[in-house]
């Protein structure tokens, strides 16, 4: 079947001036029925580990070759490349955002995976930065949708990543506070990068807050006043990360899920809960400390 051109109107309009409809169609696209025919190729292609497969497979979705087109299998399938770190997948997460591919436009996401595959060192995702003259971070964060229409944030920065270099107040006041907390600095400095990349500023769709993402009842449970101030926000996470380490008895990996998923989920699960988000922070942060060995 032919697609319908788009009008001339349609066509000049910049794709970031067609989010005002977006969550009136993200309503209805939340609430749509999931579909019930089962597709082998998707189930085989969902379970590949190479990245670069996921992200093939997810081209095909997308553009309906020798498959159904999809673009909810694609974003799936883009999702699960972009976890492993693939600049290609996350480049075109910013184009299914950025043009409604199948879905509603959403230009702040499609922003956030734009920025995200240049810093994978993807050239059209850099190029497409410098036309819209985004030079920060988006306050958006990377996220796509995920088997029956649910968010799901990836992971930014993989284990074989290069570190952030932190800025040199930050990594002042780590140093100078981590001490009191018993604490190893390039800990703290690795779960600041994994958290907020280093951004006082930083805000998650869950309401974690600043340097440490912590939510309203953490900083209220460790003292913390002002989320936004840098010292307040370390002080209040490392006691909260000390806590952690001595309620599971020094254990890293299950203190660091607790701080991820909270420490209910670890101990209902008996150890690191099953969440592919929960079990990448972790990794992430044990292979920054054990690169810096």
């Amino acid at each position: 079947m032919t697609p319908r051109r788009a009008s001339d109107g349609a066509r000049r309009r910049p794709w970031w001036t067609l989010a005002r409809a977006a969550p009136l169609l993200w309503l209805w696209l939340a609430n749509a029925p999931a579909a019930t025919t089962l597709d082998p190729w998707f189930e085989q292609a969902v379970q590949n580990r190479e990245a670069y497969r996921l992200t093939a497979w997810g081209k095909r979705y997308e553009a309906g070759v020798g498959v159904d087109q999809s673009a909810r299998k694609a974003i799936r399938l883009y999702c699960r490349a972009a976890m492993q770190g693939d600049a290609e997948a996350k480049y075109r997460l910013g184009q299914v955002y950025a043009f409604g591919r199948g879905i509603p436009n959403d230009a702040d996401l499609a922003a956030a995976w734009f920025y995200d595959a240049a810093q994978s060192d993807h050239a059209k995702a850099r190029k497409i930065l410098e036309t819209l003259k985004i030079a920060e971070r988006p306050k958006r964060r990377p996220s796509c949708i995920d088997k029956g229409g649910e968010l799901v944030s990836p992971p930014t920065r993989t284990v074989a990543r290069r570190s952030i270099r932190p800025p040199a107040e930050i990594e002042r006041l780590v140093h100078a506070l981590a001490p009191h907390y018993a604490l190893d600095p390039g800990l703290v400095l690795a779960l600041v990068e994994t958290e907020s990349s280093f951004d006082p500023n930083a805000r998650s769709r869950k309401n974690a807050q600043g340097l440490m993402q912590l939510i309203p009842a953490t900083a209220l449970r460790f003292g913390v006043r002002d989320v936004w101030d840098p010292e307040q926000n370390l002080r209040g996470g490392m006691a909260y990360l000390r806590w952690l380490l001595d309620y599971f008895d020094g254990d890293l990996k299950l203190a660091l899920a607790g701080y991820n998923a909270g420490e209910g989920a670890v101990r209902r699960h008996g150890g690191i809960p099953p969440y592919r988000e929960t079990r990448d922070y972790v990794a992430r942060i044990v292979g920054r400390l054990e690169g810096a060995r």
